[in-house]
């Protein structure tokens, strides 16, 4: 079994190679990412992974916003081959994903080490430069109180005085001692920091775990256990760690399906899309992202939600453009209780301004928004109909002329709004596709080699259909269309431009 051309682990100076997972749909969105925010090369697609070669260093690779996972990659090779083969014969090829090249293991092993020293060697800088600081504060309240104690000294007897200077004596030896422990005490919360990195410089100590994922054929044939004790096994075989399923060191995450064969180590062990500044989620992080990455935003401008829900879209697009005025608008109260803690917790109250009002009749003068971005909601909850059309007059009433509308639709309201009327503009969703930077530019054929022209194609029609089943509504003219997964159900992130002003 090879690998293909440029798909073995990370080599020394060349950058390290690394993949992502990312929402369906959302593989365009994590390419362009990679692209600007890590300098990427080699930028590669394959159904819900993105793969490529960077420098970045670990800092970096934390702002990817995209993202569900992020992965050093150790091996991605061609899928195994099933049919008519023996179980036996199976899991010798699987062996061979650690058998066949173990420098590639140890290549990968030795940057994620690197990664995690940089990470703690940083985080220690950090600390000690606070800490003179507060030895210096503390060293001149210990000075300040002994000028005090000596000025009432000289009042009083010199026998008394004698016993005072040798309490105050004691007190700073105390002192001292108390500065000794501290220090004593971050030493060691350093040395907890950096023990996962320095233990892989002995690797008969360390430990690990497998995470399997078999889909396709192979995933009919075994399940994620047998894969995962086969692999196990070749790893203790092959290099003396051991197996540790509660606490490891190390995890080796394992994907077998038709497609390919991919063996990976987590670069951090909590998903990217795990983000620590929202404290009640609602719409997925990452779509919410891509949703405003979609928008155009500059500083300066007016970017409202007008059904913010618990504000994620407008926490996301706040962290990343934080010089821009946001206002989320939504006439449930519980719903703008738990943005108010979400913005709270993020520390971004006084970027974002919330109102309790109705999407359809908004209290702003006519094209006065730079940028609307909003998920639309749906299921069985929401049962909006036909309002939808309402919606987005509303909408195009206070968006300026060449501002941009971010959407999130479900199925039912394309029904609706294939219904509605026509624009007058000749403007066909054909030629805004071409013209517009979209997903044509996005995927940037030169570089995805690992696409087909088959996968490209289907990729391209499934967008193009989505673009070709919504017309230009009033002056709003759809441009870009991304069909995405929220889980159990599909949605379509849509982006639209105003033409004109909606009055004419």
């Amino acid at each position: 079994m090879s690998a293909p051309p440029g798909e073995s682990g990370p080599g020394p100076g060349a950058g390290a190679r690394y993949f992502c997972t990312a929402g369906r749909g959302l593989e365009p969105f994590l390419m362009r990412e990679v692209r600007a925010r890590l300098a990427a090369t080699q930028v590669e697609y394959t159904s819900g992974k993105v793969f490529f070669t960077t420098c970045s260093d670990v800092n970096m690779l934390k702002k990817l916003k995209s993202a569900e996972r992020l992965f050093l990659l150790i091996k991605k090779e061609f899928p195994l081959t099933v049919s008519s083969v023996s179980k036996g014969k199976i899991f010798n090829e699987m062996q061979r994903l650690i058998n066949n090249d173990p420098g590639s293991w140890l290549n990968a092993i030795s940057v994620w080490r690197k990664l995690l020293e940089l990470d703690a060697k940083k985080e220690k800088l950090s600390q000690k430069d606070a800490n003179p600081l507060k030895r210096k504060v503390g060293e001149n309240e210990i000075i300040t109180a002994k000028k005090l104690k000596i000025e009432q000294l000289q009042k009083i007897e010199e026998n008394r005085e004698c016993q005072l200077e040798k309490q105050t004596e004691e007190e700073t030896l105390e002192q001292r001692a108390f500065v000794t422990k501290r220090e004593k005490f971050q030493e060691e919360a350093f040395q907890n920091d950096t023990e996962k990195a320095t233990i892989i410089h002995n690797q008969s100590n360390l430990t690990f775990r497998v995470s399997c994922r078999c889909s396709g054929t192979v995933g009919k044939a075994f399940t994620a256990q047998e894969v995962g004790k086969v692999i196990g096994i070749a790893v203790m075989k092959q290099f003396g760690w051991k197996a540790d399923l509660r606490n490891p060191h190390l995890e080796i995450f394992v994907h077998l399906n038709d497609i390919y064969s991919v063996v990976g180590i987590p670069v951090f062990r909590v998903p990217l899309a795990s983000r620590a500044y929202i404290k009640t989620a609602g719409l997925r992080s990452t779509i919410a992202w891509a949703m405003a990455s979609l928008a155009e935003i500059k500083d300066g401008a007016f970017v409202l939600d007008p059904m913010c829900g618990l504000g994620t879209i407008l926490l996301e697009a706040a962290k990343e453009w934080p010089d821009v005025y946001y206002v989320g608008a939504d006439v449930s109260d519980s719903q703008l209780l738990g943005a108010c803690d979400n913005l709270q917790a993020a520390g971004l109250k006084d970027k974002i301004e919330l109102l309790k009002v109705s999407v359809i009749e908004l209290p702003l003068p006519s094209e006065s928004v730079d940028i609307i971005i909003s998920d639309i909601p749906f299921g069985k909850k929401f049962k909006l109909g036909k309002d939808i059309k309402s919606i987005l007059q509303e909408m195009e009433r206070v968006l300026r002329v060449g501002g941009t509308i971010v959407l999130l639709l479900s199925e039912d309201h394309h029904r609706h709004l294939k219904d509605c009327e026509e624009s007058s503009i000749p403007l066909s969703s054909k030629n805004s596709y071409t013209d517009e930077p979209g997903i044509k530019k996005c995927l940037n054929l030169e570089e995805t080699t690992d696409i087909s022209e088959t996968e490209y194609s289907a990729f391209e029609a499934s967008n193009q259909e989505c673009l070709d089943k919504m017309s230009p509504f009033g002056s709003l003219v759809p441009v870009e269309c991304y069909k995405v997964s929220l889980g159990k159900t599909d949605a379509f992130i849509y982006k639209y431009k105003k033409s004109h002003s909606s009055a004419l």
